[in-house]
């Protein structure tokens, strides 16, 4: 575990691999942290990469700086996190992969500075969002998986949250990967990271700022508007789907949609088995597409 200073946080990491090697960074999701990559990280590093695994703000021992900012978490801001990140550093270009938050995260940082990224791996496609344009109802068997969304978006749903966090968290990894059989020992390695004290604040506001309920920062305005337009992602980047993933429906095909905005593909594919939590369930798939987009990117 080590730490770096950023403009906003204190962000805790792990590190592994060559400290001279290219810098590989892995971003986790909600709810996860840094765990997520345990075993995708080692193929890396023995492949003669640096790899970094922050955990995002809200989790673990990342901390705010400042004890009085608000605890505010929209895409721009945790896309920001990653670009402080790396400047901290004083990495001038790395690779990443990510999902989910991470995902997200990742691919802002692609989209708007493509010199600071040689290569990406999404897993569940493309996740930038479009938070200005009011929120449109989806199929209604879709609008169910996202339930805990419309729960935050209520105080009932916060104080469920402050309360049943560790509870609650499971069961969103239970019914995200419905063929994942986690034992105990991984879910509770994990789970303190969701008694960060900031944890309930930046998870309400991210889920409420998407769906046009809360604030966002006055300093990511701009931010936001060019993330509304769905800019594309010019690096070479595999793309990674769990079959199974109970939040992300992705076909066995490419799609004109995902070659709009990821030009440079190199590789898709569908993770047979696979959920919501690819770097846990599928580690070698997700490990192996990392590698060979870094190879097809030299």
């Amino acid at each position: 575990m080590q730490t770096i200073q950023t403009p906003v946080l204190n962000i805790a990491y792990e590190e592994q691999g060559d400290p001279r090697g290219f810098p590989v960074v892995l971003l986790h999701g909600f709810p996860d942290d840094a765990h997520a990559w345990d075993r995708v990280a080692p193929p890396l590093a023995q492949a003669g990469y640096r790899v970094l695994v922050p955990y995002l703000r809200g989790y673990g021992p990342t901390r705010f700086r400042d004890g009085a900012a608000p605890r505010m978490a929209e895409q721009a801001a945790i896309g920001q996190d990653v670009l402080d990140f790396a400047d901290a550093l004083k990495l001038p270009r790395i690779a990443l992969a990510g999902y989910d938050w991470g995902g997200r995260a990742a691919a802002i940082l692609a989209a708007l500075h493509p010199e600071r990224v040689r290569a990406a791996a999404f897993l569940g496609g493309y996740l930038i969002q479009n938070t200005l344009a009011p929120p449109r109802p989806a199929p209604p068997e879709v609008e169910r998986e996202f339930w805990y969304q419309w729960y935050f978006n209520t105080e009932r749903g916060r104080l469920g949250l402050a309360q049943y966090r560790r509870s609650l968290c499971r069961l969103l990894w239970q019914t995200w990967s419905p063929g994942w059989n986690f034992s105990d020992a991984e879910y509770n390695l994990t789970a303190p990271s969701f008694d960060n004290p900031d944890f309930v604040d930046v998870v309400i506001h991210s889920y409420r700022h998407r769906n046009g309920n809360a604030p966002g920062e006055e300093r990511f305005k701009e931010t936001e508007r060019k993330l509304a337009e769905r800019p594309p992602i010019p690096a070479p980047t595999v793309l990674l789907y769990g079959a199974r993933d109970a939040l992300v429906h992705a076909g066995p095909e490419e799609t004109p949609a995902e070659r709009a905005v990821f030009p440079a593909l190199v590789a898709r594919r569908v993770v047979a088995g696979g959920g919501h939590f690819l770097p846990r369930e599928k580690p070698e798939a997700v490990s192996a597409g990392l590698l060979e987009v870094l190879a097809a990117s030299r």
